[in-house]
């Protein structure tokens, strides 16, 4: 388990599902599962998220608004797939209008599979969407350790 410094803050967003892995979400916000336990801290808003949970798949209506969400978010941000919709479109896949997971429009760092995902994989896809975002931000800081010292000479 990787300790922060900043409690993360979690961003879900509901592309197009059938809300099944919504309520799971939700469960795992409850004082039974008590994913605040790892500071946790659910938002409301992209520009203060450092994770992106995302249910359902993608559609043509929602493409944009997930890109530009996502757009919104700050370095160093994670993604979590959530569900097998979002993961690969589910049973949504063949409909006219589904382009896939979500992975078909925003980068995706961790998947948690399920239909609907159980609260204990969403939880441990978070702790593991965790352990990326230190990673990302121990690399950001190393490029600007080092893009200062190159500045520096």
């Amino acid at each position: 388990m990787t300790y922060l410094k900043k409690s993360p803050w979690l961003l879900h967003y509901d592309a197009s599902s059938c809300n099944g892995c919504d309520i799971e979400v939700l469960a795992a916000l409850t004082p039974l599962y008590d994913v605040e336990r790892f500071g946790i801290i659910n938002t409301g808003n992209p520009k203060h998220a450092d994770i992106f949970l995302v249910t359902g798949s993608v559609n043509t209506q929602n493409k944009q608004v997930l890109i530009n969400t996502y757009e919104q978010i700050p370095e160093p941000k994670v993604v979590i797939a959530i569900g097998i919709c979002a993961t690969s479109g589910g049973i949504f896949r063949e409909c006219y209008n589904i382009l896939g997971g979500i992975d078909k429009v925003i980068p995706v760092d961790v998947y948690v599979t399920g239909c609907a995902a159980r609260p204990e994989s969403i939880i441990d896809g978070v702790v593991t969407a965790l352990g990326i975002l230190e990673q990302k931000r121990l690399a950001m800081k190393t490029k600007t350790k080092t893009a200062r010292a190159a500045d520096a000479r």
